[in-house]
């Protein structure tokens, strides 16, 4: 069904809520393709279907009609656990709050998916330290996320994403939380993370965070608007990378 080297092939997938009496299309006929270790920015205004599409390439929920395969696998009917196996194996996830366990040291929290896939603890450890470390964090291994700046913090929820050696590190607003010069670090961190050869999308509503992507796709009203390359993406020769 795929192309070869295409990891995200999404066909005419469409999406409707029913509000109410009232229907809600929120997707109305996207088709996306998406190549292994490409970077991606989905970008659009609040309702044009963002984040609903976000929810479909991450496996949170299936379309009404229409096809998406992950990896050539049909996961556009999945079951609810049949889906959370895809997401544990397939997808890394980045999120604006971080989503971090409070009471959780840093170890703890990186380790988390590694438990849900069975490994046992001294592979966990030794695989959660050695990502702690990839984001430049093998001193706060045993910190709690209170105890971090907002950029640690996400790199730990970055490290975390990472565990699993995930197809696709997927980035909802990853730096909505943080000022501006801490957001730079993150966006220099998925830069490196891209040149080591991870496929990464990210969900914004910021030029300045989609311009870091080698290409935009921008949604209105639920339908695909633009699909452009950036030619000159920021950062892309910086060379103080962190990874």
């Amino acid at each position: 069904m795929n192309t070869a080297g295409t990891l995200i092939d999404i066909r005419e997938m469409t999406k409707s809520y029913i509000m109410g009496e009232q229907r809600v299309d929120a997707l109305r006929g996207i088709t996306l393709n998406i190549r292994h270790n490409e970077y991606v920015a989905i970008m659009g205004p609040s309702g044009s279907g963002k984040s609903t599409l976000m929810n479909m390439i991450g496996c949170l929920d299936t379309p009404t009609t229409g096809s998406y395969f992950l990896n050539e696998h049909d996961v556009s009917s999945l079951s609810d656990d049949e889906l959370a196996s895809v997401r544990n194996k397939e997808i890394g996830f980045v999120f604006q709050t971080f989503n971090l366990l409070p009471r959780s040291s840093c170890l703890a929290n990186v380790e988390l998916p590694l438990i849900y896939a069975g490994l046992p603890a001294s592979e966990r450890k030794e695989r959660a330290i050695q990502m702690l470390e990839r984001v430049n964090l093998g001193d706060r291994v045993h910190h709690k996320p209170n105890e971090l700046s907002g950029g640690q913090r996400q790199r730990v929820a970055v490290a975390r994403a990472l565990i699993n050696r995930p197809s696709i590190i997927l980035a909802d607003e990853p730096t909505g939380n943080l000022d501006s010069k801490t957001g730079v670090e993150i966006m220099r961190l998925f830069e490196s993370l891209y040149e080591n050869g991870n496929t990464i999308i990210v969900v914004t509503h910021e030029e300045e965070i989609a311009a870091h992507a080698r290409r935009v796709v921008r949604l209105k009203d639920g339908l695909l608007e633009s699909d452009e390359r950036v030619e000159n993406p920021a950062m892309a020769n910086d060379s103080q990378v962190l990874v």
